[in-house]
């Protein structure tokens, strides 16, 4: 976790028991976590500049490339390595990796973009509700994937005791991937909500697990249009949210047939669309 997060010297002020009395102040050493960039190249091009926690690299790249690019099996890409970048320390900063294609596979040519992109900010909307529909190799709605209502309000929960560098820092996102039964099969935290959803995607990628048919995935921010679509092109039936979603990523939802679940907390939740998945009666 060291690259991930870091100490820095802090001043921590707060009111005592009388708002009108003085602040009281201590000097010590707080933990925050690691914002730097990362530099994807595809088959010797820049195609991308984001902002990230440092950490499961390769899969942030490879679940980016799945977003974007329609990349869906560990056999499209040949290798994945840093490239020997050096700080000016003289140590590697492990913030670019050199993207190699299987023969055969290229790009499509609106992805070699060779632009930033924030570390709150994805995909951003590049495609409409139908666009993503038609992008989606798989048949979301036809996923047999039912949901009882006690494992579902139970997922926030069983991903919170995992955000190691949320405890840590306070200053992560994270997504996690969880089957039909509730057990978490990848959980990642970064401090982009886009970013932690593409390293598990990612991660999908390299096991050579996509579509991911009868799993859900489980956010810890908003679950916006970007969010919904990276879940929908990943074939995911399900995604669960702890906070709000959007107009947008409603109409995503439905339009592709996927169960989509917001405000998921302390026992209860808003069902958006799919509420066909659970189960009722329990």
């Amino acid at each position: 976790m060291e690259r991930a997060t870091r100490r820095t010297p802090a001043l921590r002020f707060e009111l005592g028991a009388d708002p009108a009395g003085p602040a009281t102040s201590v000097r010590g050493v707080d933990r925050v976590v690691v914002e730097e960039p990362l530099q994807i190249r595809v088959d010797g091009a820049d195609v991308v500049m984001t902002m990230r926690t440092p950490g499961d690299d390769v899969d942030l790249a490879l679940g980016w490339l799945a977003a974007e690019a329609g990349l869906t099996s560990p056999a499209d890409v040949a290798s994945v390595r840093p490239c020997g970048d050096r700080g000016p320390d003289g140590l590697p900063t492990y913030n670019t990796l050199d993207v190699t294609l299987a023969p055969g596979v290229t790009l499509p040519p609106d992805v070699a973009r060779d632009r930033p992109v924030s570390s709150a900010c994805g995909v951003c909307g590049a495609d409409t509700v139908a666009a993503v529909a038609r992008r989606g190799g798989t048949d979301i709605a036809a996923d047999p994937l039912v949901l009882d209502p006690r494992t579902l309000l139970a997922l926030p929960d069983l991903m919170r005791p995992r955000q190691r560098r949320f405890d840590a820092t306070g200053g992560t996102h994270a997504a996690a991937l969880v089957d039909a039964a509730g057990e978490v099969v990848c959980l990642r935290e970064d401090v982009g909500r886009h970013n932690a959803v593409d390293k598990v995607v990612g991660d999908a990628v390299r096991r050579g697990a996509l579509p991911l048919t009868g799993h859900v995935l489980v956010v810890s921010g908003r679950a916006g249009f970007e969010i919904t679509q990276k879940a929908a092109l990943a074939g995911i039936p399900a995604l669960v949210s702890v906070s709000a979603t959007t107009a947008m990523s409603v109409d995503l939802a439905r339009e592709v047939g996927m169960t989509l679940v917001g405000f998921v907390r302390a026992g209860r939740g808003t069902v958006y669309a799919g509420g066909h998945r659970i189960r009722s009666g329990t």
